[in-house]
């Protein structure tokens, strides 16, 4: 076997090129050739074709070849023999900008960008892009195909070349688009020998698809060139492999050598001083000139570094987003544009995966603190977000100390634990020296001062393999004792909080806690360098998302948001509607209350929203965009598909089925408001099972409105408890319709006159039994006496029913209203009798806590005492306690009605904010 060598200079040549034109006037139209060689191994004859194969070259080898391919031929001129023809200026006169592959993504796109660049009016340009979208993943793709011996590699490559070329011709005219097709054709007839010999190989070293993958970039920077000189603008290009020399410091990561990157710029410059210059973003070359990349986000990193070479005023990466947000928006849909960023916070953020920069695209403009801006191409009059030096904090506030949320997902928590670790020095290194012999990346670290324990998160993927080397490590300690247990616990998330100010302002850490606390959160470890950039939470990974919008809501949403659904938009719920239309925007201005209604349920139909439902068309919006009525898909999406982590279920009916969930919608961390009286006066159990829910939680159940509507009954009787009062006797007016039956009942109005009136006004419910029977009267007593202490059932109370014994059996409401006149005597009787004691007659219920009983009577007053002095539909309340033996305290005032029903409900939401952390 015998190797041949092939060198060609030729144009037509299989493995020729042609060097790529300088576009500086004096360079214009120079055409020179790089030489390639390659070196064959013949099979069988000396003809080219299939019988030959490459041999797998050394990689110094193929550094000599690659070389070869850049270095310049006979005509041309080289860096190194360059004379200066212009000094490189250096200074704020340098506007840098960076165009992602979105960016360059159509001909329409690559014109926007040269319009944007055009009406920059900085002195000097200098212009950083990437391939066309998707390109560098074509790339990569070739070679891959083609170290497999995947013939497919020649499609893929037929799709770079017509992609690039119907671009150019959308782009250019005449020589301009002749030039770059000349250049095309070349490159795709040099890269398809290159591919060809990869495939007979079956690999490919890293230089070699280095040099591959970097051609989208050279395409892009060549086609916006030429766009850009359509204006008359001059312009040169850059291949940035003559220019930035990094070292490789590791996988995946290089390190820039910014001295000799400085001095070939310098020289390139020399060479080609335009005004405007567009280079290659992603590509750069060794020490020895091997093309090679700057690995992920290359293209940010390739301006940051041009950008400190030049000492540029400002670099700008424009990219398809507003700016930096506050938190992921997929997992926020409240988070807001960041106006400005320290270094040292989009350093914090971007390591715990908030897609902003990567952190070493920073380090090169920090040393002369040249700003980073990020701006959207597609919204060129949002201003973006400006990555500088600390900046100015006006407020000084709270919120202004937090800049934003990330959370990185899919890890697992290590916990190392024993007694034996404490005050024996080289622990820690023996921990982390198994975990680094794995390989394994350490997320983050926590350890509590006395030594006890050590835990660290590591990605869920590589856990196995740290435990198992932490076993193997400490199987003695293990076994004698020393170490209790190596566990992982699975299935975890890191939240981080990030700002640079949290160092200097006290309380942030709590007001942190205390949102996460509120949300029902676990939080399963900590860590905070005395720093303080940023305070890192592990926690349950099912809980992050709803941690991240807890805190996000705490810190840059109002003080309390709120996240509310409404079950029965009947009267009250209607109502109670209308109320929080009228007062949510002075709620939010003055309290900084959010409230925002997710949802409307009804019995038959319900309307759900993401993000609020619109208060002032909800009544048009439940009936066009409504669906079927679902309970559980309703608090499903109230409690997992909302973007708020305070939620609260406002249940406005009197269905004791719906009265049945709460006890569930309280565990899961749902906030509970009602003034349904069937959970509170239904079987004791129930009842008491839902107190000690609420009170072992921070989860809270609020039912002022079950009685006495809108005034503050329940609200004055827990006070009294709570500051050491002891109840005596709770007797009262609790129906606000039977109050105003009574109050009207007198002088020659017949009983039935006056029920019918009361029917008329909205007084009663449909079938007036329902207030008459006095059931409704005995669960607020009921809810009173449990409210006191007593642990009596609804079966313990004796009610006299105002319907008389013939009418309970009627089928309707209107049949029973037909046959109450033929009972008026009776109770003029009644009433007549009353008089005639100087009383009046009234319907009230009566807690008797010393005797551990409770009643509902009609009982006679005298016409001074305060229930005799009544009017309309008012109710009154007389707590008789140790403090107000002699004198009871008087509660009075409307007991019935929507308006103060729904108020009486309103009052407990705002409450509630209260409780979550909104002004009082």
């Amino acid at each position: 076997m015998r190797s041949l060598t092939v060198a060609s200079r030729h144009p037509g040549a299989a493995f020729s090129t042609r060097r790529r034109p300088l576009l500086h006037p004096a360079a214009a139209g120079r055409d020179s050739t790089f030489q390639r060689c390659w070196r064959w191994e013949k099979t069988q004859d000396s003809s080219f074709g299939s019988s030959l194969r490459t041999s797998r070259l050394p990689r110094t080898v193929h550094g000599d070849i690659l070389k070869n391919l850049l270095a310049p031929t006979a005509g041309a001129v080289s860096v190194e023999q360059a004379e200066a023809i212009a000094d490189l200026p250096k200074g704020e006169m340098w506007s840098v900008h960076k165009f992602g592959g979105t960016c360059m993504g159509t001909s329409e796109r690559i014109h926007n960008v040269a319009d944007i660049v055009l009406r920059d009016p900085s002195e000097r340009k200098l212009v950083v892009v990437s391939a066309m979208s998707k390109v560098t993943d074509m790339m990569y793709n070739l070679v891959n195909k083609a170290q497999s011996r995947d013939d497919s590699y020649i499609a893929v490559l037929d799709e770079v070349f017509d992609k690039h070329m119907t671009t150019a011709k959308d782009l250019l005219a005449g020589e301009d688009l002749a030039r770059f097709l000349s250049q095309l054709h070349a490159d795709i007839s040099n890269l398809k020998a290159m591919l060809r010999a990869i495939y007979i190989a079956g690999h490919a070293t890293e230089s070699f698809s280095d040099f591959v993958v970097g051609h989208g970039e050279l395409w892009s920077a060549q086609m916006l060139s030429y766009a850009i000189q359509k204006s008359g603008t001059p312009c040169s290009w850059m291949d940035t492999r003559e220019v930035l020399v990094v070292n490789p410091s590791g996988a995946n990561q290089v390190d820039p050598d910014y001295l000799e990157s400085e001095k070939r710029l310098e020289k390139w410059f020399s060479r080609c001083p335009a005004e405007t210059i567009i280079a290659t973003g992603f590509i750069a070359s060794t020490p020895e000139n091997i093309p090679t990349t700057l690995k992920r986000d290359g293209s940010d990193f390739s301006a940051a570094i041009i950008g400190s070479l030049v000492k540029a005023r400002q670099v700008t990466i424009w990219t398809d987003v507003d700016g930096v947000f506050s938190a992921d928006p997929r997992k926020v849909s409240e988070a807001v544009i960041l106006s400005t960023l320290s270094y040292q916070e989009a350093w914090e953020m971007s390591y715990f995966g908030a897609n902003v920069l990567h952190p070493r695209t920073i380090i090169p403009v920090m040393k002369y603190n040249i700003p980073i801006v990020i701006r959207n191409i597609f919204n060129t009059s949002a201003p973006g977000t400006m990555i500088c030096q600390q900046p100015a904090n006006e407020n000084g506030d709270l919120e202004a100390c937090v800049k934003a949320f990330a959370t990185i997902d899919k890890l697992a928590l290590v916990n190392v634990e024993g007694t034996g670790m404490a005050g024996v020095p080289g622990t820690a290194n023996a921990i982390f020296g198994a975990v680094k012999d794995v390989g394994a990346n350490v997320i983050m670290i926590s350890q509590a001062s006395s030594e006890h324990s050590v835990c660290f998160a590591v990605p869920e993927k590589e856990v196995a393999l740290v435990s198992a080397a932490l076993h193997a490590r400490f199987r003695e300690a293990l076994a004698a004792g020393r170490l209790s247990k190596v566990e992982v616990i699975h299935n975890c998330s890191i939240l981080a909080t990030v700002g640079l100010r949290m160092a200097s302002t006290p309380g942030v850490s709590a007001t942190l806690f205390d949102a996460l606390a509120k949300a029902n959160i676990n939080v399963r470890a900590i860590a905070q360098g005395c720093s303080e950039y940023n305070i890192t939470i592990v926690l349950k990974q099912e809980d992050c998302v709803r941690a991240l919008r807890a805190a996000h809501s705490r810190f840059f949403l109002s003080k309390t948001t709120l996240a509310v659904g409404i079950i029965g938009p009947g009267l009250i719920g209607r109502t109670l509607l209308n109320q929080l239309k009228d007062q949510a925007a002075v709620l939010k201005e003055n309290m900084n209350i959010d409230l925002r209604v997710m949802g409307i349920a009804g019995s038959r139909t319900m309307l759900l929203s993401d993000i609020g439902v619109d208060l002032t068309q909800w009544k048009e919006k439940l009936q066009t965009e409504a669906e079927p009525a679902n309970l559980d898909k309703f608090v499903h999406h109230l409690s997992e598909n909302h973007f708020f982590p305070n939620r609260v279920l406002v249940d406005c009916t009197a269905d004791t089925s719906v009265a049945s969930h709460y006890y569930d919608w309280l565990k899961k961390g749902i906030h509970v408001i009602t003034p349904n009286k069937k959970a509170n006066s239904g079987p004791l159990d129930r009842y008491l099972k839902l107190r000690t829910l609420q009170r072992a939680s921070y989860t809270h159940y609020f039912y002022e409105a079950t009685v006495g509507a809108g005034l503050p009954i329940i609200s004055t009787l827990r006070g009294l408890l709570e500051t050491g009062d002891k109840i005596l006797r709770i007797e009262g007016i609790f129906s606000g319709t039977l109050s105003y039956i009574f109050n009207n009942f007198e002088g020659a109005r017949t009983f039935s006159d006056v029920v019918a009136e009361a029917k008329k006004a909205g007084y009663t419910e449909p079938d007036p039994r329902d207030d008459l029977s006095g059931t409704d009267v005995a669960r607020k007593v009921i809810i009173l006496a449990r409210e006191s202490g007593l642990g009596l059932e609804l079966s313990d109370i004796p009610v006299r029913s105002l319907v008389p014994e013939a009418l309970k059996s009627c089928t309707s409401a209107d049949e029973y209203m037909q046959k109450l006149p033929s009972f008026d005597e009776d109770w003029a009787r009644e009433r007549k009798n009353a008089e005639a004691a100087g009383e009046v007659l009234r319907y009230v219920g009566v807690v008797d806590v010393v005797n551990k009983k409770g009643q509902v009577e009609l009982r006679a007053y005298k016409r001074d005492h305060p229930f005799a002095q009544l009017s309309g539909s008012d109710n009154i309340i007389a707590f008789t306690t140790s403090r107000y033996k002699d004198q009871p305290l008087i509660v009075r005032g409307p007991g019935a009605g929507a308006e103060v029903t729904a108020g009486g409900v309103f009052c407990d939401i705002l409450r509630l904010s209260s409780y979550l952390g909104a002004p009082s």
